[in-house]
């Protein structure tokens, strides 16, 4: 592996393996905005990474490195990430024949590149916050809406671990001047309270977050507080500002009791050290994060039909919702209109890791067959 001066700006390094068919051509496409060049030979996935902004942002994080500032991108070979879906028991309830089917699972990000060749056949109730547009579309810097999706339901060089789920798609966030997926507060909102009375959610998953506005009206708290009270499940990334400056305190809206707030772990269970922690108080099962899940280096479907791999929170949300996707699949009768069920399932996901808590790790790393097995149907109030 070489690392090279970006041009115009030697404090970015540009990592590069020389073995890379292409690479080169890539990454100037990428980066310095010069005529893209098709790679034929060997797919590539991509990585980058920015730092995160004020206001509401999308907290993956979209390579292994944090950089005090910029971009970077890595091409390296395509693989595949099936560790992630295997060692979350992921496969496991697929197995059993589970897929997500007559659960209606929302996703607000930048949109979708539908023409993505693993979404062929793949239906979409796509709603444009930002632009206004029919057609699906990915609004972002980097297409972190379609990764996030791809998760879900794409079926290609990776199968998504709920590809039987009604999908909507609401674009809330998109690029901005400075390579950012950023977003209005009042369009969140908006988006949340569309995939609740639009859409008719079951399952809302959020892999975006922003700061806490303590004392102050937060419209996506209270768009988000509405789904909740009727019945709808809210999964959310608890952030990605980990490490020795963290706040302790998740991103809003993880930070919410009935949210479920999910942190990151790499291949081997540990956690990520971006990984927003929690403060450690709060009433169980309610303390934040209450899980983690594989957040580091995972492929992913991204723009012009390629792969891509990522790091961050907003992987890891997505897998416990599809988690949450079979497992409401199997028991239609947990969606009611109330909050009962959101509650015993959260009761239901501390049992199923164990009873102590980690302001980093939460109550341990999903397991969803475990969180299936735990699972009362009847929603019966905690002792």
């Amino acid at each position: 592996m070489e690392f090279l001066p970006e041009p115009g700006e030697p404090r970015i390094l540009t990592a590069v393996d020389p073995s890379a068919v292409q690479h080169e051509a890539a990454w100037r496409s990428e980066v310095m905005g010069w005529a893209p060049s098709v790679v034929s030979a060997v797919p590539h996935r991509r990585r980058r990474v920015a730092r995160s902004s004020l206001g509401l942002v999308v907290l993956l994080v979209m390579v292994g490195l944090i950089a005090s500032q910029g971009w970077f991108l890595v091409e390296i070979p395509l693989g595949d990430s099936e560790w992630a879906f295997d060692n979350t028991g992921l496969r496991d309830l697929s197995d059993e024949g589970l897929d997500g089917a007559g659960v209606r699972l929302c996703v607000v990000d930048t949109g979708i590149d539908a023409s993505h060749s693993a979404f062929d056949g793949q239906e979409v109730v796509f709603r444009d916050f930002v632009g206004g547009s029919i057609e699906p579309l990915d609004r972002g810097a980097t297409a972190h809406g379609t990764m996030m999706v791809g998760l879900l339901v794409a079926d290609g060089h990776q199968q998504g671990a709920a590809q039987g789920i009604t999908l909507g798609v609401a674009a809330a966030l998109a690029g901005d001047s400075d390579g950012e997926n950023t977003g209005d507060d009042a369009i969140v909102a908006e988006a949340i309270d569309w995939c609740r009375t639009g859409f008719d959610a079951d399952l809302i998953s959020l892999s975006l977050g922003g700061e806490r506005m303590e004392g102050q009206r937060d419209v996506v708290v209270s768009s988000v507080r509405r789904a909740l009270d009727a019945g709808v499940f809210v999964v959310a990334a608890a952030g990605n500002d980990g490490g020795a400056d963290d706040d302790g305190k998740v991103a809003s809206p993880a930070f919410l009791p009935r949210v479920i707030a999910v942190g990151a772990t790499d291949e081997t269970g540990a956690v990520w050290e971006n990984s927003s922690r929690g403060d450690g108080t709060g009433e169980h099962p309610h303390r934040k994060p209450e899980v983690t899940a594989p957040g580091v280096n995972v492929i992913s479907t991204g723009a012009d039909d390629a792969w891509f791999t990522s790091s961050g929170t907003s992987v890891s949300t997505v897998l416990v919702s599809a988690a949450l996707a079979m497992i409401l699949e199997a028991h239609p009768e947990l969606k009611v209109d109330d909050d009962r069920c959101v509650i015993h399932l959260k009761h239901a996901l501390r049992d199923s890791l164990g009873t102590s808590h980690s302001p980093t790790a939460g109550y341990g790393e999903l397991d969803a067959m475990a969180w299936f097995n735990a699972v009362d149907s009847s929603c019966p109030e905690a002792p």
